[in-house]
């Protein structure tokens, strides 16, 4: 009898624990790390300073945010670069149509999927060229399962294109905009994730983290309220018949732009009430030439170079500054070394102001995103959008009776030199904090991520590790009885 009890405890033992170590959810949203591609932890040293002096500068070349897709049966490793501003998934560029070893080298780096060596892949009916602000690719569509790296989630029967010719692409592509009956005859992505019940919701939020980060987080169907400060603030996505270009995008209201200098006096510039798009895929801010421009010489540039980018003083980055992006009831404050991309070339390290002239297209790139924690919903045409600040975990699933503005942020201002100090509408002093070097630092003790930001600083509470250290509480009193029971 005490041989079989003592049996009986082992299985239970092994089998909850087990289940412990899984990423254990209930509720229906799923997370996926952002990597940028000059994190050398996830991609190898693909270039070198020859490299990078052989070909044009490309507004998509230094900093790109990419996630990590399982494809197939068994699964193949494929990164694709995460893009709010398209609609479908692609993978496979040509590598032999990059020009410089960094892109080629790069473009193998992200992975290759092989349709053939999956026994879920089927080929459908149908081809089609997509095309982007730079590049093009001709693609194949198949459907195949797809998994979530690092969860248990799985994709079942995804339509997505194989590519057979691409131009000037160096990574497949994650489209995350509007899908089905809205800009394609099929389900995309965000699409399939709420029809398979993966979330409840047609909502995601993204932190791209910052560039000294080298990482941030995209959760499907979820929010974290460890990434921002202040309060959720809702912005109604504009319609796509009352869009500049009459395609449904992310498009809001900005409604003003104004550039905090290290005086600390703030210069408002004119004219900067505009319609503009959240788009991940792009590096750079696209803004009117005449505002880009006046932007440009408050940074000490007096004109674009040959390829059409603005030279500045790398020294921009050492200084306290910020530029401010003000919406309906919040304003995202872009500290200068978010805002300067620096690059390592032959000729030594140079350095652009991220904003780039266009009368043609208004859009808001990474050099703006990366300061912002940003919910796209589609469920509710609305994005949620807060000052981006890291610190901790505090996961929470979005359904759709989630009252988005009664959200608010654990983060409190970091005391480093990018915090910026604003005055709320109702003329209380707020605070608001930069994603840079000024990011709250995160130190996980146990099951709680503690936040570190000087006088003022809280603890954050990590939901889910602390379920995770429960689990483990309990594995430990089986484990006492196990013992108890074998001597």
């Amino acid at each position: 009898m005490a041989v079989r009890l003592l049996l009986f405890l082992h299985l239970i033992i092994g089998a909850y624990c087990h289940v412990s170590a899984l990423e254990r959810r209930n509720d229906r949203y799923v997370k996926l790390p952002v990597v940028h591609s000059t994190n050398k932890k996830v991609f190898a040293d693909f270039g070198d300073k020859r490299a990078i002096t052989t070909v044009p500068l490309a507004n998509r070349s230094d900093v790109a945010y990419y996630a990590q897709l399982d494809i197939g049966t068994p699964a193949q490793q494929v990164y694709v670069q995460l893009d709010t501003g398209s609609f479908e998934l692609w993978v496979n560029p040509d590598c032999s149509d990059l020009q410089g070893s960094a892109d080629i080298r790069f473009c193998k780096a992200v992975g290759h999927y092989e349709p053939s060596s999956s026994s879920s892949a089927t080929q459908v009916a149908g081809t089609k060229t997509l095309r982007y602000g730079i590049g093009s690719a001709e693609v194949q569509y198949v459907t195949d399962d797809i998994g979530l790296a690092g969860t248990n989630s799985k994709l079942k029967g995804v339509q997505f294109g194989v590519a057979t010719n691409t131009v000037d692409e160096f990574a497949g592509i994650l489209g995350i905009g509007h899908g089905l009956n809205v800009t394609i005859r099929y389900k995309n992505f965000i699409d399939e994730l709420a029809d398979q019940g993966v979330t409840g919701t047609k909502a995601f939020s993204l932190a791209l983290g910052s560039k000294d980060e080298q990482e941030g987080v995209v959760i499907f169907g979820g929010l974290d309220t460890g990434k921002f400060t202040g309060t959720l603030q809702t912005l109604p996505i504009i319609p796509a018949e009352e869009s500049p270009d009459k395609v449904p995008r992310y498009w809001i209201n900005m409604t003003s732009l104004s550039l905090t200098p290290p005086s600390g006096q703030t210069k408002q510039y004119e004219n900067t009430t505009m319609t503009v798009f959240l788009d991940s895929g792009a590096t750079l801010t696209l803004l009117p030439t005449e505002l880009a421009n006046s932007i440009a010489a408050d940074f000490g540039a007096d004109a674009t170079d040959s390829n059409g980018f603005y030279p500045v003083d790398c020294s921009l980055n050492d200084l306290q500054g910020s530029l401010n992006f003000a919406f309906d009831g919040v304003t995202i404050k872009v500290p200068y070394n978010e805002l300067v991309r620096e690059l390592q070339t032959g000729f030594g390290t140079q350095c652009f102001l991220g904003i780039s002239p266009s009368d043609d297209f208004l859009l808001l790139g990474d050099t703006m995103l990366r300061s912002a924690y940003a919910v796209f919903d589609q469920t509710n045409n609305a994005i949620h959008l807060a000052q981006y600040v890291n610190c901790g975990t505090n996961e929470m699933e979005i359904t759709p009776q989630t009252d988005m503005t009664a959200i608010k942020g654990d983060c409190p201002t970091p005391a480093t030199k990018n915090a910026v100090a604003t005055t709320s509408t109702n003329g209380i002093p707020a605070a608001t904090a930069t994603g840079g070097t000024g990011a709250a630092k995160t130190t996980v003790t146990g099951s709680s991520a503690t936040s570190v930001a000087g006088a003022g600083g809280s603890t954050v509470a990590d939901s889910s590790s602390s379920q995770e250290q429960v689990g483990w509480w309990i594995c430990l009193i089986l484990a006492a009885f196990w013992a108890a029971f074998s001597v």
